[in-house]
C-alpha cells in the first residue's frame, strides 16, 4: 500500500515540475517578446493590418504636331466569377437572367453561359474568367447584371484593373511611336519615341497608407507620408498624322504590288529637319505588312546609285571634275582590276557631261569620274566624305541608329576595287535611309545639314518644360556654287534622265533614283537576284519645303526592280498628295505701276472713245496693254507686232471705223 502510494506521489511530482518548467518558458517566451522581440512582432501586426500601397501616375499622352493623339494611356477591365463565395438561394435566383445579359453583350447563348457557371460552381472555381480588356463604358454596364449587381461578396464578381497604352492610328507608326516595357527583373526595353521619352512620359507613383478593416477590405488613412502621384508630361511630336497617313498607304501599296520584303519612308520638313511622316513595314509569311523594325533608323546597307551624289560633290568640291566634264562611258562596260563595272543601258551612253552621267545614273560614267582622280590618292576622297559627316550618327532621340560605316584605306575591307565600288555606292559602304534623307535634306537646304527632329516640345498642360531646338549638325557640308550645280542635276533627273517617268507639268521635283544589288555574295544570287529600289529627293524643285526617301527591299524581279519604277511612284505620290493638300502660297509684288503721264493719256483717249465710238483715236506713245484694253473695247480687232509702247498704228487716228474692224499696231 506505501509502495502505491509512493508512485502516485512521484507521478505528481513530475506533473507538477513539468508544469512549473511549462510555466517558466511561457514567462520567459512573453518577457522576450515583450522587450526583446517586441518591434519585430509589432511590425509584423502592422505590416498585416497597415499598408503601404503604390498610386501609379498617369503616362502623359503623346500628340502630333497638329495636336492630334498618337498614344494615351486607358483603363482596362478583367471581369471574373467567384463561384464559391454566392450562396445557393442568389445563385439560383439570377443564373438565368445573368446568362441572358452575358450572351447579349459577349455572344455565345445563354445556355453556353447558365452551363459554364454552374460547371464553375460544382468545380468550386473561385477565379472563373467572364471577359477581358473591357472599356469603362463596358465594365459598369457588366457591374449592374443580374447577381454582379450584390456586390463583390454577395455576387461573386471579380474586377481586376490595369491601365495599357493605346494607339489610335493602331500600327500606323508603330514603331516610330513605339513602347516602354519593364521586365521582372527591371529591365527596359524601349522603343521609338514612347522610349526615348520615357522619362517625361511616365511621371512618379504616389503611395498612400490604407488599414485592412472587416471583409478584407482596405480602407485609407491619412498620415504625414502620403505622396500623391504626379502624372507625365505630355509630349509633342512632329509627326503630321495627314502625311503619317499619305506615306503609310502609298508605300502599303507598292510593297503589295511588288511582293517586296520590307521597305520603308520618311518625309522631312527641308528648313527645319522636322519629320513629319515615318512608315516602316514588312512581310509576315502570309503576305501581310505590318510595322516590323524601324528600318529607317536602324537599317544599315550599300545605298547603290543613291551615293553617287556625294561622290560628285567631293569630287565638285575638290574641284578636280565640273558638271561640264566629259566622260567615256564606251559601250558601257569598264573593267577595273579584273572586274566589270556596267551600265544597266546596253550599250553605254558613250561621251557625256558629268552631269548627264549623274542624270543617267552612268555607273561607267561615274566610276571613271572618281576613280581616275582619286586613285592615287584615295584618302582625299575619303575624308571629302567625312568632311560631309557621313562617316558619323546623326544622334537623334530614337534609340537604335545604325553606324554608318565608310571604309578607308588601312581598313580589313579595303582593297583595290573599294575606290570604284563606293564611286556608286558599293564597296561596304554602310548608311541607314535617315542618314541619306538628312544628306539630301542638306542640299535642299543649301548646304545645312540639320539633325532630324522628331519632338517639338514637352509640355505640363499649356506650360513648355522643354522645348527641342533646331539643331545644326554642319553649317556647310559644301558650297553654294556645288549645291546649285547638283541641285540643277537632280532636277534634270526627273526632267530628262531616269526618273523622267515621274514628271510632272503640274509640281517640279527633284531626286536620284537608285537600283543596287543585295546579298549578291550569296551562292544562289544569279538564280534569285535581289535589290533594293530607292528614290530620294526633295519638292518643290525650286523652293523645297519636304525631302523624302522611299527604298524597297527585295522587290519581285518578275514584277519590276529600277528606283524608277518601284521606289519613284511612290516618292510622287506623297509629294502630288501633299502638294495639293497644302499649297504653297507666294507672295508677289504687284504688276500695277504707276504711270501718270500715261494714266493721263488713257482717260483723255477713253474720254474720246466714249464721246465719238466711230472715230479711230490716237495711240501712238501708249503702252501696249493700254492700247489694247482701249480699242477692244471700241471692237475691233487688234493685231500686235514687237513689245513696248505703240510706234505706229494700221489705221489713222480721227477715221471712221467698224465693229470687228481689223488695226495693225507696231511697238518699239
Amino acid at each position: 500500500m506505501a509502495t502505491n502510494e509512493k508512485h502516485i506521489l512521484n507521478r505528481l511530482y513530475f506533473v507538477a515540475g513539468c508544469m512549473f518548467i511549462f510555466a517558466v518558458a511561457v514567462a520567459v517566451q512573453l518577457l522576450n517578446i515583450q522587450f526583446v522581440e517586441g518591434d519585430k512582432y509589432k511590425q509584423l501586426s502592422e505590416e498585416r493590418t497597415l499598408k503601404n500601397f503604390t498610386i501609379p501616375a498617369n503616362r502623359g499622352n503623346l500628340y502630333d504636331t497638329n495636336g492630334n493623339l498618337l498614344a494615351t494611356s486607358i483603363p482596362k477591365y478583367d471581369i471574373r466569377f467567384d463561384a464559391v463565395t454566392v450562396t445557393d438561394k442568389n445563385f439560383e435566383e439570377n443564373i438565368v437572367p445573368l446568362s441572358k445579359e452575358l450572351y447579349k453583350m459577349f455572344g455565345k447563348s445563354a445556355a453556353y453561359w447558365a452551363l459554364s457557371l454552374r460547371t464553375a460552381r460544382v468545380n468550386k472555381h473561385r477565379y472563373f474568367l467572364i471577359a477581358r480588356n473591357l472599356g469603362y463604358s463596358d465594365y459598369m454596364k457588366v457591374k449592374d447584371f443580374p447577381l454582379f449587381n450584390l456586390g463583390t461578396y454577395k455576387g461573386g464578381m471579380i474586377v481586376e484593373q490595369r491601365t495599357v497604352r493605346e494607339h489610335p492610328l493602331g500600327e500606323i507608326a508603330a514603331r516610330t511611336v513605339g513602347y516602354e516595357r519593364k521586365d521582372k527583373q527591371g529591365y527596359y526595353t524601349r522603343v521609338g519615341l514612347e522610349g526615348a521619352f520615357g522619362p517625361f512620359l511616365e511621371g512618379t507613383d504616389g503611395h498612400r497608407l490604407k488599414q485592412k478593416i472587416a471583409k478584407g477590405q482596405w480602407k485609407p488613412i491619412s498620415d504625414n507620408n502620403e505622396v500623391e502621384p504626379k502624372d507625365g508630361y505630355d509630349v509633342i511630336s512632329t509627326i503630321d498624322v495627314n502625311i503619317q497617313d499619305i506615306a503609310h498607304h502609298a508605300l502599303l501599296a507598292q510593297l503589295e504590288k511588288y511582293e517586296a520584303d520590307h521597305g520603308t519612308v520618311v518625309v522631312m520638313e527641308t528648313k527645319t529637319g522636322e519629320i513629319k511622316a515615318i512608315s516602316n513595314l514588312g512581310r509576315t509569311s502570309k503576305g501581310k505588312y505590318y510595322e516590323k523594325l524601324n528600318y529607317a533608323v536602324g537599317e544599315t546597307h550599300e545605298p547603290g546609285s543613291t551615293f553617287k551624289l556625294m561622290a560628285l560633290v567631293v569630287a565638285l568640291e575638290d574641284k578636280v571634275i565640273d558638271t561640264s566634264t566629259i566622260v567615256d562611258t564606251e559601250n558601257g562596260i569598264m573593267s577595273v582590276r579584273g572586274y566589270k563595272v556596267r551600265d544597266s543601258h546596253r550599250g553605254g551612253y558613250g561621251k557625256i557631261s558629268a552631269a548627264k552621267a549623274f542624270e543617267v545614273s552612268s555607273n561607267v560614267g561615274v566610276v571613271k569620274l572618281i576613280y581616275d582622280n582619286y586613285k592615287d590618292k584615295p584618302q582625299k576622297f575619303i575624308d571629302g566624305l567625312n568632311r560631309m559627316n557621313l562617316n558619323q550618327k546623326l544622334g537623334i532621340s530614337i534609340k537604335g541608329e545604325g553606324e554608318p560605316y565608310i571604309p578607308k584605306p588601312g581598313d580589313k575591307k579595303w582593297s583595290g576595287l573599294s575606290l570604284p565600288w563606293m564611286a556608286y555606292g558599293y564597296g561596304s559602304i554602310q548608311i541607314t535611309p535617315l542618314q541619306t534623307l538628312a544628306f539630301y535634306n542638306a542640299i535642299a537646304n543649301n548646304g545645312v545639314l540639320l539633325k532630324p527632329r522628331f519632338i517639338k516640345e514637352v509640355r505640363e498642360w499649356d506650360k513648355v518644360i522643354e522645348k527641342n531646338e533646331l539643331t545644326v549638325l554642319n553649317p556647310a557640308i559644301c558650297s553654294q556654287e556645288t549645291v546649285n550645280k547638283v541641285k540643277a542635276m537632280m532636277e534634270n533627273v526627273v526632267v530628262r534622265g531616269t526618273a523622267k517617268s515621274l514628271y510632272s507639268s503640274n509640281f517640279s521635283m527633284a531626286g536620284k533614283t537608285g537600283t543596287a544589288q543585295t546579298e549578291y555574295w550569296m551562292k544562289d544570287w544569279n538564280s534569285n537576284k535581289r535589290y533594293i529600289s530607292s528614290f530620294v529627293g526633295y519638292f518643290p524643285a525650286d523652293n523645297p519645303k519636304y525631302t523624302s526617301i522611299v527604298i524597297i527591299h527585295k522587290p519581285n524581279n518578275k514584277v519590276g526592280y529600277y528606283g524608277a519604277d518601284v521606289s519613284g511612284p511612290v516618292f510622287k505620290r506623297i509629294a502630288q498628295k501633299i502638294y495639293t493638300d497644302t499649297p504653297i502660297e507666294d507672295t508677289i509684288e504687284s504688276l500695277k505701276v504707276k504711270n501718270d503721264a500715261s494714266s493721263k493719256d488713257f482717260e483723255k483717249y477713253f474720254a474720246a472713245a466714249q464721246s465719238t465710238k466711230k472715230l479711230m483715236p490716237n495711240v501712238v506713245g501708249m503702252p501696249a496693254m493700254d492700247a489694247l484694253s482701249l480699242l477692244e473695247n471700241l471692237g475691233l480687232s487688234v493685231r500686235i507686232n514687237g513689245e513696248g509702247k505703240v510706234k505706229n498704228q494700221s489705221i489713222p487716228a480721227g477715221q471712221k471705223i467698224k465693229n470687228n474692224q481689223q488695226v495693225a499696231l507696231s511697238l518699239s
